[in-house]
């Protein structure tokens, strides 16, 4: 572990229960560390993991950094006061996106293990930049491997599908139980199709900018019932 502090957090406003992943979207791990501890970029995360497995801390795991931005999940919109960010160093899509190195996904894997055992957070709120934000990010991207995080014990990800078939309506509210902003019950709608747009980045990339196909949704499905219903309904 690397202490390199950022003066960029301030005090949380509930507990946390959310683990949030990003990529750097920058060429190094070392650019990205700085431009985090920048007083004037206003922005910052609480660990940067390099592709060679080091790992940075910037923000100590009690105060509130700033990675989130605008973002939503399950009526919540101070993602930031509730979440752990890990920014995790790729080129990203604007300088020449590529896969996670093993080295780098051994050193993330480790590390979410740890903040998840400490704050106890549960699967189903492990989660990219793109799912709390579809309509801004992408991040961590279609390449990260969520699915050999979830075989490691961090997050969800369904191995064996029953398959399923699931009108749109049903789809949208679907979205909305695993924790995602929808608006009206059809993918016409835009923030409903954002929704879908960030579930597939996640879950089924290569369904990505495909029409819904209500013949496949056994992910979806079976990722909903995986999710806890909520305890009051989203605002």
């Amino acid at each position: 572990m690397i202490e390199r502090p950022s003066p960029n957090h301030g005090e949380r406003r509930g507990p946390v229960d959310m683990l949030l992943l990003h990529y750097t979207d920058m060429v190094r791990a070392e650019d990205a560390v700085a431009l985090l501890c920048d007083p004037a970029a206003q922005v910052s995360a609480h660990y940067v993991a390099g592709e060679d497995g080091r790992v940075w801390r910037l923000v100590d795991e009690d105060r509130r950094a700033w990675h989130a931005g605008v973002a939503w999940w399950t009526g919540e919109t101070d993602i930031n006061s509730r979440s752990i960010g890990i920014e995790i160093s790729n080129p990203g899509h604007s300088h020449g996106y590529r896969r996670f190195p093993e080295a780098q996904m051994l050193a993330v894997m480790a590390l979410c293990r740890d903040i998840i055992a400490r704050h106890r957070i549960p699967a189903h709120r492990v989660l990219g930049h793109s799912d709390v934000a579809p309509g801004r990010k992408i991040d961590p991207g279609h390449l990260f491997d969520w699915r050999g995080l979830a075989r490691g014990g961090i997050g969800l990800f369904p191995d064996r599908l029953v398959p399923a078939v699931m009108a749109e309506a049903d789809a949208v509210a679907a979205l909305t139980r695993i924790g995602y902003r929808t608006g009206a019950a059809t993918f016409d709608d835009p923030v409903s199709r954002m929704a879908l747009n960030g579930f597939r980045r996640h879950w089924e990339p290569l369904a990505l900018g495909q029409p819904y196909d209500p013949r496949g949704a056994a992910m979806l499905q079976q990722l909903a019932e995986m999710c806890p219903p909520p305890e009051k309904p989203f605002a």
